[in-house]
């Protein structure tokens, strides 16, 4: 690969980056879609392979730029801790670990460099193991860092310009900040952890067609007991979603569904007949290969109790 000469590097950064952030655009499908490790591996630039990801660590740099390009968070299944605490702040923004304790690992320079001259980041978040399956969120800014934490401060394009460090963030605005950082980047990971863990099919009547298919929530993400976790998701048809959402239809801890006994008794078409009322009594049609990922049985029994009583 031919070197990159001094002069020419901030107008090749931008470059870099900006054709990178339209191939996974394209590739996503603007976000919908999910990628492997070595679908990533196909990006090019001028014809030549170009690496958008770290594979041992979680910052990338390429030797030919002066600022950190991507970032990643590993898939833990539920149970497994992170190697790292990428979490959102009681301030509503998103936090991203430094590399180690030593503010001077080049790492640690990389990420401080593109937080300087404020150049936009991807953030590869892993939906999936076997093999290693990742959502990239991008644009990512960094806002400041937080060396007492040994953290830096990010921004999923939401926020810029709205806020500083010195200045307090007022309730208001932290809530709008907590509202769009679930949009821009745990909606979109959320879903795809979802439609990964259930093959892309509906867990009640096993539909494949993507572009059908919503990543449920057992309970709302509103509730204190949302989590944003597998567990507290299935992968659901819109029409079984929308069943599910209304109570029309509920599903036990043992994992079977249930119709409501006026629904049953209604004399309608075949969506109704066929969709809805066949499968009370039946046990869902697609669960996770993985038992860890399996809704949860609390999660599950509290959301059937509202089904209950509805």
């Amino acid at each position: 690969m031919a070197a990159i000469g001094e002069t020419d590097t901030v107008n090749f950064d931008a470059k870099l980056r900006r054709e990178a952030m339209a191939w996974l655009t394209v590739r996503t499908n603007d976000g919908e879609d999910w990628l492997t490790r070595e679908d990533i591996k196909d990006f090019t630039l001028d014809g030549e392979p170009r690496r958008l990801q770290a594979t041992q660590t979680g910052i990338w740099k390429p030797r030919d730029l002066q600022a950190a390009l991507s970032i990643q968070t590993v898939y833990r299944a539920p149970g497994r801790e992170r190697p790292y605490n990428d979490e959102m702040g009681a301030d509503g923004l998103l936090r991203y670990a430094w590399r180690g304790d030593d503010p001077e690992h080049p790492d640690n320079r990389a990420m401080r460099s593109a937080m300087e001259q404020q150049l936009p980041l991807i953030w590869f978040f892993g939906v999936g193991m076997g093999p290693a399956v990742f959502q990239p969120v991008f644009p990512v800014y960094l806002l400041w860092e937080e060396p007492e934490l040994k953290q830096f401060v990010i921004d999923p394009n939401v926020d810029r310009g709205l806020i500083s460090k010195e200045s307090p963030i007022e309730e208001h605005l932290r809530r709008y900040l907590t509202v769009e950082t679930k949009r821009r980047l745990h909606q979109p990971v959320f879903r795809s952890t979802i439609l990964r863990a259930y093959r892309t099919r509906c867990a009640v009547c096993a539909l494949a067609h993507r572009e059908l298919l919503d990543a449920a929530h057992i309970v709302p993400d509103s509730s204190e007991l949302g989590i944003a976790s597998v567990v507290n998701g299935m992968a659901l048809c819109k029409i079984h979603h929308a069943a599910f959402d209304a109570h029309i239809l509920g599903i036990r801890p043992d994992f079977i569904v249930e119709v409501r006994d006026d629904i049953l008794a209604e004399v309608d078409g075949p969506m109704l007949t066929y969709g809805i009322q066949a499968r009370h009594g039946q046990r869902l049609m697609e669960l996770p290969q993985n038992r860890r990922e399996y809704p949860s049985r609390d999660l599950l029994e509290h959301a059937y109790q509202d089904f209950r009583s509805a």
